[in-house]
């Protein structure tokens, strides 16, 4: 199993659950986080006084699948998430070395299927 963790633009979560959603992938977890990168973040101004924000708003979503699965979930995440600008995210890909179903106790494949 592999756990696929993309970092991308709030603007383009509806289009990265719904490229996932016409993949048969519906269980997935999304988090509101800040980080910063090559984009370095912006200057703005506030009554006369300026400051730096360098921390950018991002999403992050995180679905476990198949090592079958994982390579294409990935490919489908940046497709739907690219705006080719600086600032998509990033995608990484970790292994899941055990997952265990608390309902029924179930474990391995099963439980991301």
């Amino acid at each position: 199993m592999v756990k696929v963790e993309a970092l991308i633009r709030p603007q383009k979560l509806d289009d990265v659950k719904t490229a996932l959603s016409e993949r048969g992938l519906n269980g997935l977890t999304v988090t509101e986080v800040r980080g910063s990168g090559k984009q370095k973040g912006f200057t703005q101004h506030y009554r006369g006084t300026e400051y730096t924000v360098n921390l950018l708003q991002k999403i992050k979503i995180e679905v476990v699948v198949t090592d079958a699965e994982a390579h294409d979930v990935a490919l489908a995440i940046a497709a739907a998430a690219r705006t080719g600008e600086i600032g998509d995210g990033k995608i990484f890909l970790i292994p899941v070395a055990e997952a265990i179903r608390i309902r029924t106790g179930e474990e391995g494949d099963i439980v991301v299927s």
